[in-house]
């Protein structure tokens, strides 16, 4: 998928102005090719729906953000990825509301007792003061919503169909994590039932991550363990870190489809997160040759950089404007958009990936070595990552022929291909067996 933050990517106003429509959804059907050229097969959008500031304070789950366009110009959106063959997924914020949410309004002004205050979280202090409610970690703005109350799956679901009936293929659920498993599990079965092909991505950062898939019927939830691992190994030296990653990964991998990725609308981006910009290939590679449903972060691909600070506004540097035309950042002469073109068509000749077992074959602080192999064990490739500073030879468990990367196969026998391959100075290498190693397999 390819990850698009919309309210930053086409230039929005920060807050919601009451000046009409702005038919800015428009401006993304440009870059519906450059996600085609990319290799992606989906575009995942960020908040769309009427909000107060950031997108994630939704005031109106059935109204198009006014900033962005209207429901015309977003099934305009999804007609136009569907004519390039790509899906939408959307994003659902689902475990809060902002403060203009009406029925938030209608509860404060019904009070206690009323239907709508049992969609909240109230306290009604007995002096009359201000009525208090529980908000999204500490930020007031976002009032939580009470998910024991059958009124509220009633309405997610109702709006998870409204929007797939109108084109989305699928949703990304907001700070999932928050929201009690057993929530979504009736609500996903009522919008299956009707959407039996819809895909839902839950964002879980930390927890049981498969008892959460297997509690609330999500297809998948958000990797970060992996995205940790990934860049915190490389900047560490520390190769054990990420081997014991890809250990859990696998576990994670037998019972569902991760969501991977190296970068989204809430941290500092790939390339700013890395302190060696010779490891951003090693961290790609990772994202495109284990299994799981990779998302790039739209810039990502062309090694924007910008870093995420815990502050007002924090969120500007890696949410930043695009240029109305993609020519504008002339991708093809990306070395780094080259590199994302390379690695995902690598992935989508070998479609297996996408469910394939990794097993780590050799580890030390500054190598690593693992195979991914496909559940019917009939197709594998091998990926060689170094950050020594000295060239590093590593044996194959079988003759492989390069893939991608800056190593080289020594000449082998007169079939082609070698047990072996030398890699540069902070190298890497994603090999194939070659045809006589599968047919020995």
């Amino acid at each position: 998928m390819w990850h698009v933050y919309p309210l930053g990517f086409l230039g929005a106003e920060k807050s919601a102005v009451d000046d009409g429509i702005h038919h800015r959804l428009a401006g993304l059907h440009p870059w519906l090719d450059h996600a085609v050229d990319l290799g992606a097969s989906a575009v995942m959008l960020g908040p769309v729906f009427a909000s107060s500031t950031h997108g994630y304070d939704t005031v109106d789950h059935f109204q198009v953000d006014a900033r962005l366009g209207d429901e015309s110009d977003l099934v305009a959106f999804f007609d136009a990825a569907h004519a390039r063959g790509l899906r939408v997924v959307l994003d659902g914020v689902f475990n809060h509301v902002g403060q203009g949410f009406a029925q938030f309004a209608t509860a404060l002004a019904d009070g206690p007792g009323s239907p709508a205050a049992a969609w909240f979280h109230l306290r009604w202090p007995a002096d009359g003061g201000p009525v208090e409610h529980d908000d999204f970690e500490g930020h007031s703005a976002l009032v939580t919503l009470d998910h024991d109350n059958p009124a509220v799956a009633d309405h997610v679901a109702s709006v998870m169909e409204y929007w797939l009936e109108r084109g989305a293929d699928g949703w990304r659920l907001d700070a999932a994590y928050a929201v009690p498993p057993a929530f979504w599990a009736p609500v996903l079965a009522r919008v299956r039932a009707a959407h039996p092909d819809v895909y839902v991505v839950g964002e879980v950062i930390h927890g049981d991550y498969t008892g959460i898939v297997h509690a609330s019927g999500m297809d998948s939830v958000t990797q970060y363990e992996l995205w940790k691992a990934v860049w915190s190994s490389l900047n560490d030296t520390n190769a054990y870190e990420l081997a014991h990653a890809l250990g859990r990964h696998a576990a994670f991998c037998d019972e569902f489809v991760p969501l991977t990725f190296l970068g989204n609308h809430d941290v500092t981006r790939i390339a700013s997160r890395l302190d060696d910009p010779r490891h951003l290939p090693h961290a790609l590679a990772v994202l495109l040759t284990v299994a799981g449903t990779p998302c790039v972060y739209a810039g990502d691909e062309l090694g924007f950089e910008g870093i995420k600070e815990d502050r007002a506004g924090g969120d500007d540097a890696i949410r930043p404007a695009f240029p109305a035309d993609p020519a504008a950042l002339d991708p093809g002469a990306s070395p780094v958009f080259r590199l994302h073109q390379e690695l995902v068509g690598l992935r989508r000749r070998h479609a297996w990936l996408h469910t394939a077992r990794t097993e780590v074959l050799s580890v030390t602080n500054t190598l690593l070595v693992y195979t991914s192999s496909s559940r019917a064990g009939t197709d594998a490739v091998v990926t060689a990552l170094s950050t020594s500073d000295d060239p590093t030879t590593v044996l194959l468990p079988a003759p492989c022929t390069l893939l991608a990367g800056d190593g080289a196969v020594p000449d082998g026998d007169p079939q082609g291909g070698s047990g072996s391959v030398v890699l540069p100075p902070h190298g890497w290498a994603v090999l194939d067996r070659d045809a006589r190693a599968r047919l020995d397999a």
